[in-house]
């Protein structure tokens, strides 16, 4: 699970380590996830791995993907949560904070679904839950590169969702919203 230091990634880590799942929670904020990795693992008697990660960097998720195969992991549910947004008028904003936004929220998801998906094709079960918004349904002025990215990971979502029909895998995309 990525973004798992705060905020839905560490309530639904809770939620998964509460019904028995061991985890494997990544974030950049070390510290955090740590801290919640032990409780997890004290509270519920679940295997809690952290990996210190900027999902937004390919080097990162690079890195990451081999630390999971080197420490003999099977992902069987993948929760892309990261995400982060910004809010302004488009021509005002940072371009580089904009651009980073896309790879974390854009990127990553593509990135780490393509690493992991195929595992579970052909184990024929898994899930992969993906964090889009309600935003991603329709155009929102002062967050155009935010909405725009949710928008990107619900209908990358829908898509692959429907490739996977009947493989024993589901991908569904999670939209919370205000």
């Amino acid at each position: 699970m990525t973004g798992a230091s705060s905020g839905i990634g560490a309530d639904m880590a809770r939620e998964l380590a509460a019904r028995g799942h061991d985890l494997a929670l990544v974030a950049r904020r070390e510290d955090r996830m740590r801290e919640l990795a032990e409780e997890l693992a004290e509270r519920h008697a679940v295997r809690a791995e952290t990996f210190g990660c900027d999902v937004a960097e390919p080097e990162g998720r690079a890195r990451l993907i081999g630390e999971v195969a080197e420490r003999g992991l099977t992902v069987e549910i993948l929760i892309n949560n990261a995400g982060f947004g910004s809010g302004g008028t488009f021509h005002a904003l940072d371009g580089e904070g904009e651009t980073g936004m896309v790879r974390t929220n854009v990127e990553a998801v593509v990135a780490l679904t393509s690493a992991w998906l195929p595992g579970m094709v052909e184990r024929r079960r898994g899930a992969v839950l993906n964090l889009a918004s309600l935003i991603a349904f329709q155009p929102v002025p002062f967050q155009a590169t935010y909405g725009a990215s949710k928008a990107f990971v619900l209908s990358f979502t829908q898509a692959v969702h429907e490739e996977v029909r009947g493989t024993g895998v589901t991908i569904t995309a999670l939209c919370p919203g205000p």
